[in-house]
């Protein structure tokens, strides 16, 4: 078991399976429900059997919101439910994490739970699901608290009351229209403190920050990190209000979002699950795997063109790990700068031939210290000042033009509106690896009279 882990699994499983269910209940109800997912996560079908007939579809749907399995799973969990249990437990969570779980549902399961819910729960679940996954509208939730711009704060106070048990949030109150237009936010503290004569629209702010429904979800958590809300509106395009989304929800999209840009720098399709076979483990590096091998091909058709070359100066053979390394080093450090100003905005509010003129600079520099570096190495080694020239020429010119293309080959895919993370670490190594080659046996071809 994990070393953090902070609950006694072998205690619950002896109470489960010697039949304890007031013990179990009384220890598993006590722990937090993160433990309790992390307890169900570790268990078996057993296990999940006897934890189904002993705990309420509610305080399964408690834990239910704070799972972590891999998407493909839901579907064998609720075939191991009755429906009718399996569409309680959705009815009881919140309306957004519901909608993630039947999203990786069969269609024939889906409409059989919604068949089976209550009228109005399935109501805002089928809404929720018309809209793309990884917008605003696919994380966002429609329990959330509103109140009318002519409410008087002493009858808000008890609307308030009459929808928390509901509410995702009751600390953020969005003041509404008659037309449930979006027109003001207040917190629970303003409600609270103001005058029970006064109204809501007296006490609210007309500043509000919304996002539309259609937004993607990267934008809307960059929103919300730079607002700091707890809560963010969702509105349509003539803005209704639709929804709201929670910063727990955005924590998520904040951890999917890195996993999927790093999975991207590492050049594979998805981060790979231990639970993955070999087959599927493989079909998800394959795709990059093979273009690298195409584009590693051009890199061994370059040298095998400078043959003659590297025939009349063999030493010249010793140098090309170092020089296609560090080009390829410098580029995907440029890379990664390039790629997470990008996803956090700051690539906005610079101008890009500054951004890459500054990686050029710094590629060049850093090209010229490792190239005088490498050139009294080859002095002390070799005594050949021209081909330590000539590998700390192409050092210096291959590294910058490494940087430079680690900087500018993901804005070029941003502004084709393709995942920046895409021009993966790989990618940028191998197309270097290229032009190093090139750059390198240029100049040593330019100069084999003076090195023979």
């Amino acid at each position: 078991m994990d070393e953090k882990e902070v609950y006694n699994k072998a205690l619950l499983d002896h109470l489960l399976l010697n039949n304890d269910i007031d013990k179990f209940r009384e220890e598993f109800l006590s722990m937090h429900t993160y433990e309790q997912s992390e307890y169900f996560e570790d268990s078996d079908n057993e296990i999940h059997q006897k934890m189904y007939h002993l705990l309420s579809p509610k305080e399964v749907a408690d834990f239910f919101d704070q799972l972590e399995i891999d998407d493909d799973e839901y579907e064998e969990i609720f075939d191991q439910m009755k429906v009718n249990y399996a569409a309680n437990i959705l009815e009881d969570m919140s309306y957004d994490n519901a909608v993630d779980i039947m999203n990786h549902l069969s269609k024939r399961k889906i409409a059989t739970l919604l068949a089976i819910m209550d009228k109005n729960d399935a109501k805002e679940i089928k809404a929720l699901m018309h809209y793309e996954e990884d917008t605003a509208g696919g994380i966002m939730t429609t329990e959330y608290i509103s109140l009318k711009t002519t409410t008087p704060v002493k009858e808000g106070l008890l609307l308030v009351k009459e929808q928390a048990p509901e509410a995702e949030t009751i600390y953020v109150i969005f003041a509404v229209n008659d037309d449930k237009q979006l027109v003001g936010v207040l917190s629970l503290r303003d409600l609270i403190v103001a005058e029970n004569d006064d109204y809501i629209e007296d006490i609210m702010s007309e500043r509000v920050v919304s996002v539309n429904v259609a937004d993607d979800q990267e934008d809307v958590a960059q929103t919300m990190r730079d607002y700091d809300f707890i809560a963010l509106p969702v509105v349509d395009y003539q803005d209704h209000l639709l929804g709201i989304i929670t910063i727990d929800d955005i924590l998520d999209v904040m951890d999917e979002e890195a996993l999927e840009d790093y999975s991207g720098l590492a050049g594979v399709s998805d981060i790979d699950s231990t639970d993955d076979s070999i087959v599927k483990t493989a079909s998800k590096r394959l795709p990059w795997l093979l273009i690298l091998t195409f584009l590693g091909m051009i890199t061994a058709t370059i040298l095998g063109s400078f043959e003659d070359t590297l025939e009349k100066v063999a030493l010249l053979a010793a140098f090309i790990p170092i020089i296609s390394g560090m080009s390829g080093n410098s580029g995907t450090q440029s890379l990664a700068v390039s790629v997470r100003n990008i996803s956090t905005g700051e690539i906005e509010n610079q101008s890009k031939f500054k951004i890459t003129l500054r990686e050029a600079g710094a590629g060049f520099l850093s090209g010229l210290v490792c190239a005088i570096v490498l050139f009294t190495i080859i002095m002390i080694l070799y005594r050949t000042p021209l081909l330590g020239l000539i590998v700390g020429g192409s050092l210096t010119i291959a590294m910058t033009v490494g940087t430079i293309m680690g900087s500018i080959i993901p804005l070029i895919m941003n502004k084709l509106k393709i995942d920046p993370a895409v021009a993966s670490g790989p990618f940028i190594t191998t197309i270097n690896d290229i032009v190093s080659m090139l750059i390198y046996f240029g100049l040593a071809t330019s100069f084999m009279s003076y090195l023979t």
